[in-house]
């Protein structure tokens, strides 16, 4: 709901049932990441004013050298939000190793700037060209850091187009154990004249096996913050997420039993 304001956009979120807002501190987003530390508060206060949480901040920073890095993350912390989403990290060769490397410089300085800060960082794996389009790679670079402050923020609709029949299966797994928030949004492959092309569309009309993901959310006690992401370009935004939340409850309540 980028066209409001934190403040329309909270009323908008409660008036749906929303419990809580993920909050964008970045370019084109809801804060600014040059006006963080006067308007991320703002946004926060706003938000709980109409009775919502802020579990989690979505943002640009790729390492803790970002001149906005500090800024943010202290803010949020300072705020008593939980989870924060780096930015993305995209190979430019099929230098595997050399990318890892540079990741893992990069991600041992972010962690460091989040247990600074206290709060922690969820990797987002992302379908395409992008460091943590499959668990694996971003297993390699923090299997060894402190579970408290970097884990991963799940999205099965994109490990599902990495790996539609297992593959989103095995990296499910592997995040399971330390996954601190869980991206929610649905896609479907079509047949054009210009080859097969990834679509998004409304939860539950899609390929990703959320029956099969929310029952091994339930068996894995999983209590983090679930993210409803709507990529696709309905006529009614608001209407469309106010259907796909409906969908989504439906899906916590059968796995869940509430």
């Amino acid at each position: 709901m980028a066209q409001f304001t934190p403040a329309e956009m909270a009323k908008k979120a409660k008036e749906i049932g929303f419990g809580g807002i993920d909050l964008t501190a970045r370019p084109k987003g809801h804060v600014l990441p040059e006006n963080a530390a006067a308007d991320l508060p703002k946004a926060h206060d706003v938000i709980r004013s109409e009775g919502l949480s802020v579990p989690m901040i979505t943002t640009d920073i790729k390492s803790a050298a970002d001149p906005t890095a500090r800024t943010i993350l202290a803010g949020a912390g300072k705020l008593k939000i939980p989870y924060w989403k780096p930015g993305y990290h995209q190979y430019k060769n099929d230098d595997v190793d050399a990318m890892a490397k540079s990741v893992r410089e990069a991600i041992v300085g972010m962690v460091a700037l989040s247990k600074e800060c206290g709060i922690t960082a969820g990797w987002h794996n992302h379908s395409g060209n992008y460091f943590g389009q499959a668990i694996w790679d971003t297993r390699s670079v923090i299997q060894d850091l402190d579970p408290k402050w970097i884990g991963y923020y799940f999205d099965p609709a994109h490990a599902t187009i990495e790996g539609g029949l297992g593959g989103w299966k095995t990296d499910m797994a592997v995040a399971l154990p330390r996954l601190k928030m869980l991206a929610v949004k649905d896609f479907y492959w079509q047949k054009t004249n210009a080859g097969w092309k990834m679509t998004w569309c409304p939860l539950g009309e899609g390929m990703v096996n959320w029956k099969e993901v929310f029952a091994r959310l339930a068996a894995a006690k999983f209590t983090g913050p679930l993210t409803l992401h709507v990529e696709y370009q309905p006529k009614d935004e608001v209407a469309a997420i106010a259907k796909d939340f409906e969908v989504l409850k439906k899906y916590v309540s059968e796995a869940y039993g509430s």
